[in-house]
């Protein structure tokens, strides 16, 4: 067992240090602070790991039965984690019920925890002997239904981020949350391994193997979380625009002047063309309150700002493609028109033209021809 005290020693270093950087870190902040909790925690579950495996003692029983816990925080740790990131929401008191099924086994474990040292000794002897903890093997059923549930309920969230920001911005593929789904597989096979120990004798599946996994998964975590772009949260209700009045009620006499304004700036300045463009930039370059421009985008032009923008984007594209003379790839073309990645783009043609940007430019081929 001294080979792998010294990989979960090893581990206990590498998630310290990366703890620390991530609560320091100014990109997501309120995400990476979870994760960071998350990290730590991981670190003192190697950490009591280590120090039992490297020397079985019974003052050490308690302590390695707490972190044979923590698996129970790990599943939503992930998911509290994927909700940080895609709606900038950190931990709030509703959140404790996320807690409910490490609560839940540490009450199944009550009695271990109050023993005295005498009943320590004499328990440590009976699972030297082949003994088990109190609630197996029913919790560790609870255990990985529970944790794998959470898994699946982050990489759902995922999902559904995904496709909103597919919709909302042109420079989507890089803010995508791609690194989650390394995260994910990864606990996926951590839970593999630990439900083929447990269902069956196979030479090397063993419990330390679970935890060398896991040491393994901090330093992926260490190095996808530290090159994660900033990613554009999207809140779970639409945050009413800037300093909005309580109503407008019927248009504001300044309609005329904004909208004008606003055609004028994607007509002759084509601001659409910049990629990363908010509602923001937007209403400064126009000089009026972010509160109506916004205004004048849902009522004048009949959508959300992303819908507006959009729209500007694939009409150039439209125009462009329509161009026999423009013999730019569509690639080209959907760069020079504001979005970063062809996928981006052919999902937002598609959805205002019904075609593709490769089929309607060879409609328009046929049709000129």
């Amino acid at each position: 067992m001294i080979f792998w005290s010294l990989v979960f020693a090893i581990g206990v270093g590498q998630a310290a240090l990366l703890a620390l950087a991530l609560w320091r870190r100014p990109v997501n902040t309120q995400a990476n602070r979870v994760l960071a909790v998350w990290v730590a925690l991981i670190g003192v579950d190697l950490a009591v790991k280590a120090v039992y495996f490297h020397g079985p003692a019974p003052e050490l029983l308690k302590a390695y039965r707490l972190v044979g816990l923590f698996p129970f925080l790990y599943g939503s740790a992930f998911y509290l984690y994927v909700r940080a990131l895609t709606e900038a929401r950190g931990w709030n008191r509703r959140d404790g019920i996320h807690l409910a099924g490490f609560v839940f086994a540490l009450a199944v474990n009550a009695g271990v925890f109050a023993q005295d040292a005498a009943r320590d000794r004499a328990f440590f002897e009976y699972l030297r002997a082949g003994g088990q903890w109190p609630g197996r093997p029913w919790l560790d059923v609870m255990l990985f239904a529970y944790s794998l549930s959470y898994v699946f309920a982050g990489l759902v969230r995922v999902r559904r981020y995904r496709r909103g920001l597919l919709q909302r911005r042109s420079d989507a593929d890089r803010m995508s949350l791609r690194w989650i789904d390394a995260m994910a597989v990864w606990q996926i096979v951590i839970w593999c391994i630990a439900l083929a120990q447990w269902l069956a004798r196979i030479p090397w599946i063993d419990y330390p193997l679970i935890y060398g996994a896991v040491v393994g998964w901090v330093f992926v975590v260490g190095y996808l979380s530290l090159k994660q772009v900033a990613v554009a949260a999207q809140p779970a209700t639409e945050p009413a625009a800037q300093a909005k009045p309580e109503s407008l009620g019927a248009d504001d006499p300044r309609f005329p002047a904004v909208e004008a304004r606003l055609s004028l700036l994607m007509t002759q300045e084509q601001l659409y063309r910049e990629p990363a463009l908010t509602i923001g930039q937007l209403a400064k370059r126009s000089g009026y309150p972010e509160y109506l421009v916004s205004e004048v985008i849902n009522r004048r032009f009949e959508g959300h700002f992303w819908d507006y923008i959009n729209r500007q984007r694939v009409e150039a594209a439209r125009a462009c493609l329509a161009d026999a003379g423009d013999t730019r790839t569509i690639l080209d073309i959907a760069f020079a028109c504001g979005y970063t990645s062809k996928s981006t783009f052919n999902a937002a043609f598609k959805r205002q033209l019904g075609l593709t940007p490769s089929a309607y430019r060879q409609h328009r081929a046929n049709a000129d021809g």
